[in-house]
């Protein structure tokens, strides 16, 4: 997912989406606003149907 779709999911959760700000970071805000681990580009393997995961595992192998 590119940079500008995940500042624009961040900014409808009210994060923090100054320039600067690392995706992962958005990311991990995004996941523990909905209520989720911030486990982006923590795990090998994803436990669920995360929409972050063709990004999180993409980069992983």
């Amino acid at each position: 997912m590119k940079i500008q779709e995940i500042r624009k999911i961040a900014k409808h959760w009210g994060i923090d989406t100054r320039i600067g700000r690392s995706k992962q970071d958005l990311i991990w805000d995004i996941q523990v606003r909905e209520g989720n681990s911030p486990c982006f580009h923590t795990r090998e393997e994803c436990e669920n149907n995360c929409l972050w995961k063709s990004d999180c595992i993409k980069v992983r192998h």
